[in-house]
């Protein structure tokens, strides 16, 4: 039963991808940190736990990063859509997430290759991601204060910068391993 733990914890973030959405979608931003926050507890838990009990499995191998990108993208695609993020930012990193997508599943239906393990640079632009949307979760629930949102202006060059360049290196990455 032990083992099931972390599979358990990725399915509970899946389930609070909606909640997430939603409280974004009503402009609930403190909320939103605090639910966001038990997500982001979860995925570094689930990791942590599924290498401690040696309990690593297909699911948590394939839906571990659904969860991710659906938590990520969606939440990218609210901001976009209410206006709290340039709309450069939100074609950016679900851009790149459809690139890894698209790849995977031509990648899937047309050769033999079945494993696509993140890279570090796709972890990098993963991880600033996390930190730009929480940047401007503060931000907003901040009313936009002039420190937050020029440090919620850098964040979103950085994200720019960094999502670009993981998305051309999976590019690259692909074409190469085609």
């Amino acid at each position: 039963m032990l083992r099931q733990v972390p599979n358990l914890l990725t399915l509970l973030r899946i389930l609070l991808v909606p909640v997430v959405w939603k409280l974004l979608w009503d402009r609930e931003y403190e909320r939103a940190i605090v639910v966001g926050f038990v997500a982001t507890i979860t995925d570094a838990l689930d990791g942590w736990l599924a290498r401690k009990l040696k309990a690593e499995s297909r699911f948590g191998a394939y839906m571990d990063p659904v969860a991710d990108k659906l938590l990520l993208s969606g939440s990218y695609l609210i901001f976009g859509l209410d206006g709290v993020i340039p709309g450069w930012l939100m074609y950016a990193v679900l851009g790149r997430d459809i690139l890894i997508l698209v790849f995977a599943l031509l990648a899937r239906l047309f050769t033999n290759l079945r494993d696509f393990p993140p890279s570090a640079l796709g972890k990098l632009s993963t991880f600033i991601q996390i930190i730009t949307g929480l940047v401007i979760l503060i931000n907003a629930s901040l009313g936009g204060d002039i420190y937050t949102h020029r440090l919620k202006q850098w964040s979103e060059w950085i994200c720019l910068a960094v999502t670009a360049w993981s998305g051309l290196h999976y590019l690259y990455t692909g074409i190469g391993m085609w």
